[in-house]
């Protein structure tokens, strides 16, 4: 499921982590890519020493988890530390997909990878994420703030920059139920029980709904 989650960072937050990135030391994004992606990798992240890293994707989490549809669509369980990349002119990240396995102990199993956008659109010229899905490639280049979510084996890449420069936040989560179309029927579901529970909280149909969404998160969840 690919989806768009709207205003994940309010501007406050957004503006702050943009100043701290602009004065922040960046590195060559090969230095974290696996033998695979290396080969069609070109761009540049946040140097993982740096202080104020831990700061930053502290604020990126609190602010994904904050969000009703990525708590119900993505069914979070663990989750990396976000890595912040940059693009400029000329850089691209080529087809791939994500390492099934990350962490240096204890390790997560990656089942659904996220993008916020810390750029706004109209900043660069290129860079949208491009996802392979069975209706064809998707592209994503969404406002600063709002993020995307896919699952982590469907292959995509960043188009090259051609202008400008794009800022985004990466991460990566396993979630507690690991089918992708098991999620998708849930979060589907998850809706509409919401607006049952809200509109008609003490019809049978609501309870029926209710029991069934929370019984089939029991059944199909790894914790």
């Amino acid at each position: 499921m690919l989806l768009k989650v709207p205003g994940v960072l309010k501007k406050e937050e957004l503006d702050a982590i943009v100043k701290v990135l602009s004065e922040s030391e960046f590195v060559d994004g090969k230095l974290t890519a696996g033998m695979a992606a290396e080969r069609v990798k070109n761009n540049e992240e946040l140097s993982r020493d740096l202080p104020q890293r831990e700061t930053l994707a502290k604020l990126i989490m609190g602010a994904m988890f904050r969000s009703d549809i990525f708590r119900n669509a993505v069914l979070p369980n663990k989750h990396s530390t976000p890595i912040f990349a940059r693009y400029t002119k000329g850089m691209a990240y080529g087809d791939h997909v994500d390492d099934p396995v990350m962490g240096s102990g204890p390790y997560f199993r990656t089942d659904v990878s996220f993008t916020v956008f810390l750029s706004e659109s109209d900043s660069y010229e290129g860079g949208e994420l491009t996802v392979r899905t069975s209706w064809g490639d998707q592209q994503v280049k969404l406002a600063a703030g709002d993020a995307v979510v896919y699952p982590s084996g469907t292959l995509h890449r960043v188009e090259e920059v051609t202008g400008g420069e794009r800022l985004v936040a990466l991460g990566w989560v396993q979630s507690m139920v690991r089918d992708p179309a098991k999620r998708e029927l849930l979060y589907e579901m998850s809706r509409a029980r919401e607006i049952l529970l809200e509109k008609s909280p003490a019809q049978e149909e609501t309870d029926a709904v209710d029991h069934a969404y929370i019984n089939l998160l029991r059944m199909w969840s790894e914790v």
